[in-house]
């Protein structure tokens, strides 16, 4: 069993600039925030809390069940932008100072562009706000969600193409991994493409390393979010390498989830003894019980790693980033050197 962390090592981590690149915009609601938007509302969601507030789930069917019943509460542009304030208060307190968050029509309007404008909208001002009060930019990548199928997908990618700017970034996939095919999405992601957005999509967390080559070649990805399951196959982490992808990688979130059954299971590090360029991010932190300072502890525990280690996951994340160039190199000179 692995020593506590000293309280000096501790704080160090908290005092580091962090940057994460995977964060499901609902999916990182405080379960405070989604219980009393259900009590204003009168909707009753009471079965999806633990006695103790947390969110309550039983593995990856049932928490995308969960999930959406906690997105039932949030119904006008006005509920997103009090999300937008929730979220970016509970992920600044990490020190995170840049974030891109996955945001899906299909929640918002119900992937009709008019109405995305207006959720859009709320969501961007708020953001902006947050920004000048709090110091943390957050960017958008508007994602398809792969169960509800290529045609819904279509939608989607049409509102990401006509809100594309300074604050829609990129364009990716989330959802059940189990349905159907990386290459069903290939009309959407091409639509984004053509829009100038930049590429991901959630592949390798279920299935197995087929689904980050698939990605890769049917889709035209920049970066994968999770990918883990590709260290199976050395001909797909070469491609990795040669098309220099870089992985979203959630440890926390892969092992409360059971994809693996320790941290210490984790490839993260395989990937980084191979040149695979890997980032942290906390995918749905109330539901993983994570926070980035936790990630950041608890790979200082189960690896080794220093402070020279999560200073290097901030900088690829900034690297990999889908903002602009200005953007960037603003962020960067705000790491330690």
């Amino acid at each position: 069993m692995n020593e506590p962390m000293n309280e000096e090592l501790q704080q160090a981590i908290c005092d580091l600039p962090k940057a994460e690149l995977h964060l499901h915009f609902e999916g990182a609601a405080p379960p405070a925030f989604i219980r009393g938007m259900a009590q204003e509302k009168n909707i009753d969601i009471a079965k999806i809390f633990n006695e103790d507030g947390s969110y309550a789930y039983q593995g990856f069917e049932h928490f995308l069940s969960v999930y959406e019943a906690a997105t039932s509460v949030l119904k006008t542009p006005e509920d997103f932008a009090r999300l937008t304030r929730a979220v970016l208060e509970e992920t600044a307190t990490q020190n995170v100072i840049y974030a891109e968050t996955f945001l899906s029509p299909d929640f918002c309007g119900g992937g009709d562009v008019a109405a995305w404008r207006e959720y859009l909208q709320a969501i961007e001002e708020e953001a902006a706000r947050c920004e000048s009060e709090m110091g943390i930019t957050l960017k958008g990548v508007i994602t398809c969600i792969r169960h509800f199928g290529p045609e819904k997908a279509k939608a989607v990618a049409l509102c990401a193409a006509e809100t594309q700017g300074d604050f829609i970034r990129g364009f990716g996939m989330a959802g059940a991994e189990d349905m159907g095919k990386q290459s069903d999405f290939a009309y959407s992601f091409d639509m984004a493409r053509e829009a100038e957005l930049h590429l991901t999509s959630h592949a390798c967390e279920w299935r197995g390393p087929s689904e980050a080559r698939d990605a890769i070649m049917d889709l035209g990805v920049e970066r994968i979010g999770h990918g883990v399951r590709a260290i199976q196959d050395s001909s797909v982490v070469d491609l990795m390498l040669e098309r220099d992808i870089t992985l979203e990688v959630c440890p926390g979130s892969n092992v409360f989830l059971g994809v693996y059954p320790h941290l210490k299971n984790h490839p993260i590090q395989a990937f980084r003894d191979a040149g695979v360029k890997v980032t942290v991010s906390t995918d749905d932190p109330p539901f993983f019980h994570t926070t980035m300072n936790k990630e950041f502890q608890d790979l200082v525990q189960v690896f080794g790693w220093g402070i020279e280690d999560l200073n290097e996951m901030t900088r690829n994340a900034l690297n990999a980033a889908f903002c602009d160039e200005t953007t960037r190199d603003t962020l960067m000179k705000r790491l330690p050197e």
